[in-house]
């Protein structure tokens, strides 16, 4: 039978970690529906006044919501790194949604040296990940979930070059590709290493289909509203599904009884809405050697070893 909100099970007594909960996007109907359901719902994004919007909104439907904020740029490896000391308070995280990223963005290169798409969508979900694995392991359940796309399919090659090493002329949508194929790559190793740890984590990944966010215009021009960027904002609305709905795979794959590695995603035609089913990958996003190539990468770019 087909998923429905309805099949999201109480989640009183449960921590949820939500990265990128903007206002009208994916992250915000996420923490909303948890939240919904009991959760305590930790809002983690880079800037506290948006969270805070967001934390109103949802208070405005669900008044005894129980959230909490945390401050966090994932683009800033020393930032990930004081978000998670900062998260230790939380105790036990029953699950880590993955889901802050950008879209397309022209090129820039972070404070750490590394390409802003791969930081943000990759490099710092990978070392926050690391960081809060024990209080994952706490939880006795604990779930890790990464937002993907179905952008990865364009990908022709993992990026398993130096993260810090330019390599030639700049193409922002192929960059994008790979950032989220890596968070499948990544998804498949973490679960993996879990396994083999047999520690009582599991690694799922999902993708929102065609979502009407402003993530494109944002990416594209840094905001969302005002000349050109109200335009792309308003046509991506007017010809995807609503945001809300981009945020179920997300919630199915966060709540639902599924194995590790399992990756989620919308049922309709080439996946761009529906409701949300498990859905397939490329062979690259299978390739068992990319995924340990990225993974050793990734530990030494982000200076953390785990599991």
């Amino acid at each position: 039978m087909a998923w429905k909100l309805a099949d999201i099970p109480d989640q009183s007594g449960r921590t949820i970690v939500v990265t990128g909960p903007t206002r009208g996007g994916l992250g915000h109907y996420t923490a909303l529906e948890l939240a919904r359901r009991g959760a305590r719902v930790v809002l983690a994004g880079r800037t506290p006044a948006k969270v805070e919007e967001t934390a109103a909104a949802i208070r405005a439907e669900v008044p005894a919501a129980t959230l909490e904020a945390l401050h966090l740029d994932l683009a800033s490896l020393s930032s990930v790194r004081a978000a998670a000391g900062a998260a230790e308070q939380l105790g036990a995280i029953d699950v880590l949604i993955n889901n802050a990223g950008v879209m397309g963005t022209p090129y820039s290169r972070t404070a750490d040296g590394l390409e802003l798409q791969m930081a943000t969508n990759h490099f710092g979900p990978f070392l926050l990940t690391g960081l809060l694995l024990p209080q994952l392991v706490a939880s006795g359940d604990g779930r890790v979930v990464a937002v993907s796309s179905a952008f990865h399919k364009i990908a022709r090659r993992a990026p398993l070059d130096d993260p810090r090493q330019e390599t030639g002329r700049y193409h922002r949508w192929h960059v994008y590709a790979r950032s989220k194929l890596a968070n499948l790559l990544f998804t498949a190793e973490l679960d993996r290493r879990l396994r083999a740890k047999e520690l009582p984590v599991r690694a799922l990944a999902a993708h929102p289909g065609f979502a009407g966010t402003h993530l494109a215009a944002n990416g594209q021009y840094g905001r969302s509203a005002g000349g050109i960027a109200s335009i792309l904002d308003a046509t991506i609305r007017a010809v995807s599904q609503p945001a809300a709905a981009g945020a179920w795979p997300t919630l199915m794959a966060a709540t639902d009884d599924l194995p590790g590695d399992t990756y989620v995603g919308p049922s309709g035609l080439q996946e761009m809405s529906g409701v949300p089913q498990v859905v397939g990958r490329t062979r690259l996003a299978r390739d068992a050697s990319a995924q340990r190539e990225l993974w050793a990468i990734s530990e030494r770019t982000t200076d953390i070893s785990y599991p």
